[in-house]
């Protein structure tokens, strides 16, 4: 257990209820932002200390900062929910936790204690609970980062670094979240290698796939699929989420982990109520061509992606350089909306937890 203790900074000019209301009327996905954010540092032969809750302002940064240089750099995003009673709860924190603890010793950075993080969280929850909307698809979006804030231009791993973390709230991450989305298959562009940084949460990863999210655009998509760097021929995941394929006889499949994709925390989440609902999950590889082979033959009835901000978002259609086809009739399948049900559900606190995932904060 870490010692670190949060200490409150009062604020000295919190937005009005009038303010606030206003700001929160359409907030979309990461623009509004609350009035308050976590901040500790970190020194070799220190560790971590000043930790506090504080208003949110701008990070006085030195243009020597290691991470504007070397991009030491890592983040975590994960939600608040409005629970029917008035409170608030988070989403399996411990799991964001534990996969931050692991995205910084895979970039050489100062690992945060996992129990300080959650506390963090919680704390921030709290002092904002005025915040969180109180929406069917509303929640309170928490994003943690880390940053290397030493001054120095030598290639190592810096000895002083940044933890903050900031709120949001927000709706739903794509305009209609009982919709489906079209995805591109990117053919040029891959977003991580073996033995890269792919299975770490790093801002890099997201830098890398925005080439091929523009080219998925221009291309009327609204996310790019990612294919194997070494064969280019093995589906690995969305730009900033996980897939899974759901077969005519009920089985899903998705991708195996490896150091080229994101343990994806709703990834875990789906596979484990997947499987207590009666479902055969297989983490296997699985082809572009055998994707769309399959779907023309009827053995592939639906496709969705997850993740923190998406929740689960069936795929309706793949668009290609070489051709395009169509899931089923381009709407959400049944199984797709089934796990999403028995996620929301969970996470908003309106059916039993038998996970610990729910965790309440007042």
């Amino acid at each position: 257990m870490s010692d670190l203790t949060f200490e409150t900074q009062a604020h000295p000019a919190r937005r009005t209820d009038a303010e606030r209301a206003a700001l929160m009327t359409n907030p979309g996905f990461g623009k509004v932002f609350t009035d308050h954010m976590v901040v500790a540092r970190y020194a070799a032969g220190r560790g971590w200390y000043d930790a506090r809750i504080q208003a949110r302002e701008a990070i006085p940064l030195d243009p020597a900062a290691a991470v504007l240089h070397y991009a030491q750099e890592i983040f975590e995003g994960l939600k608040a929910y409005r629970t029917a009673d008035g409170g608030a709860a988070l989403f399996r924190p411990d799991a964001n936790a534990r996969r931050f603890r692991l995205s910084a010793e895979r970039m050489a950075m100062a690992p945060f204690p996992e129990d300080a993080f959650v506390d963090a969280m919680r704390k921030l929850v709290e002092i904002d609970r005025s915040w969180i909307p109180d929406t069917p698809d509303g929640s309170l979006y928490l994003r943690p980062f880390m940053i290397a804030s030493e001054a120095f231009l030598g290639v190592k791993p810096a000895s002083e670094y940044l933890f903050v973390t900031i709120a949001s709230a927000v709706g739903s991450y794509f305009k209609d979240p009982n919709g489906t989305v079209t995805v591109w298959v990117s053919e040029h562009f891959t977003r991580a290698a073996p033995g890269g940084t792919g299975a770490a949460k790093c801002g890099g990863n997201y830098a890398a796939s925005l080439a091929a999210q523009a080219e998925a655009t221009s291309q009327g998509c609204e996310q790019v699929v990612f294919l194997d760097a070494a064969e280019r021929r093995y589906i690995e995941e969305l730009g900033g989420m996980n897939v899974f394929f759901v077969f005519a006889d009920g089985t899903l499949q998705t991708p195996p982990l490896s150091d080229s994709i994101l343990p994806g925390i709703t990834r875990d989440s789906v596979i484990t109520l997947a499987r207590e609902a009666g479902l055969t999950v297989k983490e296997e590889p699985y082809t572009i061509d055998a994707w769309r082979a399959d779907v023309r033959a009827g053995r592939l009835t639906e496709a969705f992606a997850c993740g923190t901000a998406a929740v689960i978002t069936p795929i309706g259609t793949v668009k290609g350089r070489e051709d395009n086809f169509t899931i089923g009739d381009a709407v959400a399948g049944p199984v797709a909306r089934r796990l999403r049900g028995m996620l929301v559900d969970i996470q908003r606190g309106t059916t039993q937890d038998s996970h610990g995932w729910f965790q309440k904060v007042f």
